[in-house]
Formats: C-alpha cells, sequence, structure tokens
C-alpha cells in the first residue's frame, strides 16, 4: 500500500485533483467529507459540538450551521482549536477504519487541508501539494464559493503559507493554468506514484 498526503490551501483546486486521482484508481479518504460526516445530525460529534458552541449553531433542520462556526472559528484560535479537538479525533478514528479496508495493493490518497500546520508529512510515502498563487486562491474563493473577501483572507491566514506547504512536498501540482495543464500534471503524477508503489511490493 502506498500512502499518499494531499494538500493545498483553500481555493487552491485540491478538490479537482483528488477527483482526478479517484478516477485514475487511487483509493481516496477526504478528511473534509469525513469532517462534515462526523457531525451530522444524530451523531456524538454534533451533541459534543453544540454542548461546546450552543444550540444556535444549528439550522432549522438540525443540521450545523458550518457557515456560522467557521465564522466563529475562523476569528477565534481558542474556539478553533475547541471545534478541532473535537472534530479530529472522530476523523482519525474514520480515516483509520477506512484505509484498514482498503486492498493490500492499493495507492490511498489521503486529501488533507491541514496536513502542513499538524505536522503529518512524515506519515505518507509521498506527499502531494497543490499551490495556486494566494489572489487565484481568493478569486476562486470569491466567484466560486461567494465567501466576502474579509471570510477568504480570515480562513487564508488560519493555513499554512505556500512555502510552509512546499517545503513538505515530494511533488507539487501547479494549478495556476488551465485544466489541460491540471491534467497534464495529474497524469504524470499518477505514473509516477504507480510506479513507486510497483517498487515498494
Amino acid at each position: 500500500m502506498l500512502k499518499v498526503g494531499l494538500t493545498g490551501g483553500i481555493g487552491s483546486g485540491k478538490s479537482e485533483v483528488s477527483a482526478r486521482l479517484d478516477e485514475r484508481g487511487a483509493v481516496v479518504i477526504d478528511a473534509d467529507k469525513i469532517a462534515r460526516e462526523v457531525v451530522e445530525p444524530g451523531t456524538p460529534g454534533l451533541a459534543a459540538v453544540v454542548a461546546e458552541f450552543g444550540a444556535d449553531v444549528l439550522l432549522p433542520s438540525g443540521a450545523l450551521d458550518r457557515e456560522k462556526v467557521g465564522r466563529i472559528v475562523f476569528a477565534d484560535p481558542e474556539r478553533l482549536a475547541a471545534l478541532n479537538a473535537i472534530v479530529h479525533p472522530l476523523v482519525g478514528e474514520r480515516m483509520q477504519e477506512l484505509m484498514d479496508a482498503a486492498p493490500a495493493d492499493a495507492i490511498v490518497v489521503y486529501d488533507v487541508p491541514l496536513l502542513a500546520e499538524n505536522g503529518l508529512a512524515g506519515m505518507y510515502d509521498a506527499v502531494v501539494v497543490v499551490d495556486a498563487p494566494e489572489e487565484t486562491q481568493l478569486d476562486r474563493l470569491t466567484s466560486r464559493r461567494g465567501m466576502t473577501e474579509e471570510d477568504a483572507r480570515a480562513r487564508m491566514a488560519n493555513q499554512a503559507t505556500r512555502e510552509q506547504r512546499r517545503a513538505v512536498a515530494t511533488h507539487v501540482i501547479d494549478n495556476s493554468g488551465t485544466l489541460d495543464d491540471l491534467k497534464s500534471q495529474v497524469d504524470a503524477l499518477w505514473e509516477t506514484l504507480t510506479r513507486q508503489a510497483a517498487a515498494a511490493r
């Protein structure tokens, strides 16, 4: 099994790379997706978040108001730490379950937004960083996700810098160009990972 860490700043296009690796046969374990699952209605995770932040972080449907929680925690490092203390252990347990279920010869891609921030690079056989200029990230967040510039900058400020992410990378995908450029880079990366996985067997 080849364990690959995939990371990138918010708005870098990491999800696009993750989807393309999935198409090529990787087993993708998405930390953000799991983070949403562990706080779905009826879960112990959601109950713990409500106990910490209060019932006003719930939507009328009973689901977590992720935008509201985001505004709270990205403006206050202590509140962010409190949220992470609830969610991160639950995410870790679920990721381990999915890894245990993967085939022995799989290329397992861990889509981990905070890989650099949490010092996780050493856990993987390869680390892929999806990189884009900060102005490109900002444009994507405001135009595609509808964030205000203030919210987008606050989220970006809570993440590692481009330099910090690139410092832990074994492979860098430059996602400042076209989708064709991205496809070519992902194809080349997949070939490299496939060779690395074969050599490790």
